[in-house]
């Protein structure tokens, strides 16, 4: 049995997520900064016959979150699959003119030495396995930045670089990465937003492949 990692996993689409990947017979290690909310995750997941574990980690502590990995490689079977969604924190996202250097220092750690430190932990047991699959998870200022959320567009847009050059690097390995790219967030009313349809997108994104970015929806005009 191989796992799929969920970085910032949660209740919606993170939930949504590993009850996907886990009826499909994957063992489902779930991440976050909070092991109380993480155990009741894995009790549920447990419940459904889907085996999962809790590993506290906080992105921006590059210890923690390795650690946090080789835990769950360890104790659920090899990372086949990471999924990076982590939630950004509202002081990232500040106008333009009221942001200086200092403001900018969590988002990058957040959105660019979060996944690094994670890629760089799992693609070798990617490649023991042959095959292996990323997904970044990303709002719309990583394409289109924002005036009001300047720290997420500048982070946004290092981390999709980043992501961009790990799928050029990796797809003659048979490992896949890729970014979805969820306009105006989760839910909201949009059958396409809802946690279990973006769950089927990003199953596809890990069984089909195909380019580096793709959209839950179209930005909007």
């Amino acid at each position: 049995m191989t796992t799929i990692a969920i970085i910032g996993a949660g209740s919606g689409l993170g939930l949504a997520v590993a009850r996907r990947f886990g009826r499909k017979g994957f063992a489902v290690a779930l991440i976050s900064r909070n092991q109380a909310r993480l155990d009741e995750l894995a009790r549920t997941l447990k419940s459904e016959d889907i085996p999962a574990k809790g590993f506290t980690a906080n992105v921006r502590d590059t210890a923690s979150l390795r650690d946090a990995l080789i835990a769950a490689d360890e104790q659920l079977g090899r990372i086949e699959v990471l999924q990076y969604s982590p939630l950004p924190a509202k002081e990232f996202m500040r106008p333009v003119l009221e942001t200086v250097a200092d403001d900018l220092v969590g988002p990058v750690e957040f959105s660019i030495y979060g996944p690094a430190t994670a890629a760089h932990q799992v693609i070798p047991g990617m490649r023991s396995l042959g095959r292996g699959t990323t997904v970044l998870i990303n709002g719309a200022s990583a394409v289109r930045p924002g005036p009001q959320v300047t720290g997420t567009s500048v982070a946004f847009a290092g981390e999709s670089a980043y992501g961009q050059l790990l799928h050029d690097a990796l797809a003659p390995e048979n490992i896949h990465v890729a970014q979805l790219i969820i306009p105006r967030g989760i839910g909201g009313g949009e059958p396409s937003h809802e946690p279990e349809a973006l769950a089927e997108r990003i199953w596809t994104l890990h069984t089909d492949r195909g380019p580096f970015r793709t959209f839950a929806a179209h930005l909007d005009d």
